[in-house]
């Protein structure tokens, strides 16, 4: 009793265990000779012998923290010998008062020496060749652990306790933990989350998202566990966890996250499913944003030259040609630059200084400039479907057809994530899927593509399978189908869909020499990579079939496509492979390795 009290104070080596350090070879010798004499008949042995040989096993195991030779986890191993003696007192039905509570007893640092030694003795015997899923090998390892981890769990180990179920390979024991509640989940999720991240084997990876997924879930908190669910990608329990949520606010906030995330999930039963069915459509995602706008005093529209502040630029910049005092003259350059400028910084504002007002800038433009300028309407009417289509509706009716495309991928823009029950992404632009004029072909599926970004929608899919598929020669041909391609891998993005990607892949097979060296071919592979973005190895199958294509942009594709299936993973050896492959020093087909560099970033 005098050593388990002084193991308590945390900053000074307790008394007792001071003066014993000199005596640990004799305490050793007394339990060996002890040992020695009780091998042959251990039923034979007193219970009083048992007992004494039992706590001098404890008293050992705890100086053996310090002084003993830890490549033999000695502390271990005399813990697991006087826990079979107190096993054997009380199969006798001499139970010792000292059985109880025999580990935090000996203090908080005692208890972590002996978790790392668990470990180290369990992979050991793993290597040896013991089952890991099975338990009758790790029986006297497990019972330990049954103990320490509700001890670190009840004295703000929460990390400690995660981790010695995770070296011992039974983190599924944590959800019968009676010591989680509301005040230590949120820390035992946090950590789960966060270390989920350097998991190399992705079984372990799902196993700590499903073991976060049921305590958010055990614990009510049905946000944080349909973050968890969409994180796993598992859309079949978001109807479960919105049924089993009775907090209003938090179902409102969970149908907000499912908007935010553009999964395409509509509700079906109950009093709100409208209301909860706009949130996730983000039906008011425009007025929501503006009412922001507002309370902070920001819904002055913006002009370039706010942005360019070319008046205090040495340079001149865009200003240079106003100080000559001739005649302004317009650039094509320098307005194509101010259209995307424009753009983004009023996006979703509904109001601008260029294109709002009236049409003249668009016509300052030229060609892909004046397509530039048309579709930036969608960027600054953002989410606001209703009114947004009124204006850009008469540009689909221009007689120049750049207009006419601009006007196309501004209603893709405009769209995009919003949901409407009149679908008017689809009624506009379907008729110009199959249009004979290129630009408006090109438009119309880059418009689709950004519209139902995420939504995974088949009839979006049939429009654009067919343009994917075509054979149509040339540099316009292909530019179709290889936009087609990145449509349809946005419109399925991180979804593995098999037919998609077969579609992808064949065309690439069937693709001509000539084809796959156009520059656009890479918005393909693009497509194909965004197919299973953050899906690790399932992307695997798809892999082995991009090195049958016979042509140098395979090589591409395929670094390509395991940038994105690695995207945020953190892989430490995918980001390897991809910096090997940025060693070699190539003159010439070195087109993989820009993809290599990207995708270090990606991972």
């Amino acid at each position: 009793t005098e050593l388990r009290t002084a193991t308590s104070s945390m900053t000074s080596v307790p008394k007792p265990l001071k003066f014993l350090r000199p005596h640990f070879a004799d305490i050793k010798k007394l339990h060996s000779t002890i040992v020695d004499e009780t091998k042959e008949d251990e039923s034979s042995i007193g219970n009083d012998l048992l007992e004494l040989k039992a706590r001098l096993a404890d008293v050992l195991s705890v100086l053996s923290m310090t002084m003993g030779n830890h490549d033999e986890r000695e502390s271990l191993k005399f813990k697991l010998s006087g826990m079979k003696d107190y096993d054997l007192l009380e199969s006798r039905g001499s139970k010792s008062a000292n059985a109880e509570d025999n580990l935090g007893s000996w203090g908080h640092e005692f208890v972590r020496s002996l978790a790392g030694e668990i470990g180290q003795e369990y992979n050991e015997r793993v290597l040896n060749g013991a089952d890991p899923d099975a338990d009758e090998p790790f029986q006297d390892l497990l019972g330990m652990v049954d103990v320490i981890v509700p001890f670190h769990v009840t004295h703000n180990a929460e990390a400690e306790a995660v981790d010695l179920l995770i070296e011992v390979q039974r983190l599924k024991n944590l959800l019968k933990l009676d010591a989680i509640d509301e005040n230590n989940y949120g820390r035992i999720c946090l950590y789960l989350t966060k270390t989920a991240d350097f998991m190399s084997d992705p079984d372990d990876l799902v196993e700590m998202l499903e073991t976060a997924y049921e305590i958010f879930r055990k614990q009510n908190q049905y946000f944080d566990a349909l973050r968890v669910a969409l994180r796993m990608n598992r859309d079949e329990v978001i109807a479960e966890l919105l049924s089993e949520c009775e907090d209003e606010l938090m179902k409102k906030q969970m149908c907000l996250l499912l908007g935010r995330h553009r999964v395409n999930f509509e509700v079906e039963d109950g009093d709100d499913a409208e209301d909860l069915n706009q949130m996730i459509g983000n039906e008011q995602l425009s007025e929501q944003f503006l009412k922001l706008a507002q309370d902070l005093d920001v819904m002055d529209a913006k002009t370039p030259e706010d942005i360019y502040k070319s008046h205090l630029a040495e340079t001149g910049g865009f200003s240079r040609r106003r100080d000559t005092g001739g005649a302004q003259v317009d650039s094509a350059r320098a307005n194509l630059a101010s259209t995307f400028v424009n753009a983004f910084v009023n996006a979703g504002f509904g109001q601008d200084k260029l294109m709002t007002p009236d049409n003249e800038w668009l016509y300052k433009n030229k060609d892909h400039g004046m397509m530039s300028a048309a579709a930036s309407l969608g960027s600054i009417l953002l989410w606001n479907v209703d009114e947004g289509l009124t204006q850009i509706d008469k540009f689909l009716y221009s007689s120049e057809d750049y207009v006419k495309a601009g006007a196309a991928l501004a209603v893709g823009i405009l769209s995009s994530g919003v949901r409407n029950d009149a679908d008017p992404a689809l009624a506009l632009l379907s008729e110009h899927v199959e249009s004979d004029v290129h630009i408006m072909k090109c438009a119309a599926c880059t418009g689709l593509g950004i519209a139902y970004a995420g939504s995974a929608r088949e009839d979006v899919a049939d429009l654009l399978i067919p343009v994917v598929e075509s054979s149509e020669g040339g540099d316009n041909g292909m530019m179709e189908v290889c936009l087609a391609g990145l449509a349809l891998g946005m419109v399925y993005v991180g979804k593995c869909d098999e037919n998609v990607g077969g579609t992808i892949v064949q065309r690439l097979m069937e693709a001509t020499e000539e084809e796959l060296a156009h520059s656009h071919a890479r918005f393909l592979c693009l497509g194909l990579g965004l197919l299973f973005l953050g899906q690790m190895e399932k992307a695997d199958a798809m892999l082995e079939a991009l090195r049958t294509v016979d042509h140098k942009i395979s090589k591409y594709a395929a670094i390509m496509l395991e940038s994105c299936a690695y995207a945020g993973s953190g892989n430490v050896l995918k980001v390897q492979e991809m910096l090997h492959q940025c060693t070699e020093h190539l003159t010439e087909d070195a087109e993989h390795q820009m993809a290599a560099v990207i995708g270090v970033g990606l991972i």
